[in-house]
């Protein structure tokens, strides 16, 4: 829809394909006329002005492929220009159909724009593909935190998998590093998490009971004198979840700048360790369309596989 500053754009006929099908009509209104007030989509959809197939429909009706929507003429606000996401190197695909993409995704990256941030990795695709009718991400990953990230290519695939997370049917599983020994090979944490924002106005979460469920589970991979690698098995995918949880039982993430160990981080950034040690290294899950099971695996990146060759090493020279 092309939006014009203090005109009425007139009367458009959309047809919708399978990359709108599945979308909630106020949603879909929203995301074509961006900058248009949420009140004003609402009120045409009220006033039954907005039609779809020539009728009526309430503000939740989900779009079908082949329906013809009927929008009224709008009148909005310039848009804010914004520099385009530049188009970048292409991040590590590692897999790829009609319906999703799994992605490597880069530490340092966020997966999208926001606080402070102009572009994140959805803005990037988007810029690398600009013939791909819809991209969206299915979940998130702490900008600092390195591994495999699922995007939607069809709006039917993303339905499918956001029900799938919040009803536990995609298996996520991360690797960390923790000082101290962890000492239980297997160990279930479920510790509510509440989120809030600090006096400068940050987000950040702790344990409360005030907070929302949350169930991660932990295994001992590997042990050093003062270090812990550590696979946690995600059954909620709640905010810092694993950051928060791991803290509260006195493992701090190693590098982690929000919940960490300063004094300590400090010393490893000095030893080789850059950055908090995350990994999403493992995804599990049905297709969301076609039901096939998929499993992937990544590798510990460069940086976060030499301190742990580097532990390695440590422990041949005293052992």
């Amino acid at each position: 829809m092309t939006i014009i500053e203090g005109k009425a754009i007139a009367v458009r006929h959309e047809h919708i394909d399978e990359a709108s099908a599945g979308q909630r009509i106020d949603n879909y209104l929203m995301r074509i006329a961006k900058g248009v007030p949420k009140s004003h989509v609402y009120r045409i959809l009220r006033s039954g002005e907005v039609r779809v197939n020539g009728g009526r429909v309430q503000q939740t009706y989900r779009l079908q492929e082949g329906d013809e929507v009927r929008i009224p003429p709008i009148r909005v606000a310039e848009p804010t220009r914004t520099a385009p996401a530049p188009v970048g190197n292409a991040l590590p695909v590692v897999f790829e159909d009609d319906a999703i993409l799994v992605i490597e995704k880069p530490s340092g990256k966020a997966v999208h724009g926001g606080s402070g941030v102009s572009y994140g990795v959805i803005e990037q695709l988007r810029a690398q593909r600009p013939e791909a009718r819809m991209l969206e991400l299915a979940h998130r990953l702490d900008r600092e935190t390195s591994g495999l990230l699922i995007v939607a290519k069809k709006r039917s695939a993303l339905t499918a998998l956001h029900d799938m997370m919040r009803e536990g049917r995609i298996e996520k599983r991360y690797l960390t590093l923790v000082p101290g020994r962890w000492s239980n090979p297997l160990q279930h944490v479920k510790a509510a998490l509440y989120k809030y924002l600090t006096a400068e106005g940050e987000r950040r979460v702790r344990v409360s009971e005030e907070g929302k469920a949350a169930h991660s589970i932990v295994r001992l991979v590997k042990r050093w004198g003062d270090y812990s690698l550590l696979e946690v098995e995600l059954k909620t995918g709640r905010t810092h979840q694993i950051r928060v949880h791991l803290t509260h039982l006195g493992f701090p993430l190693c590098g982690d700048d929000k919940y960490g160990d300063f004094a300590l981080n400090k010393r490893l950034e000095a030893e080789g360790l850059k950055r908090m040690f995350l990994h999403a290294a493992q995804l599990r899950f049905a297709h969301p369309l076609t039901g096939e099971a998929l499993a992937f695996d990544s590798a510990l990146p460069q940086d976060l596989q030499s301190f742990i060759d580097r532990l390695d090493a440590g422990e041949k020279r005293h052992g």
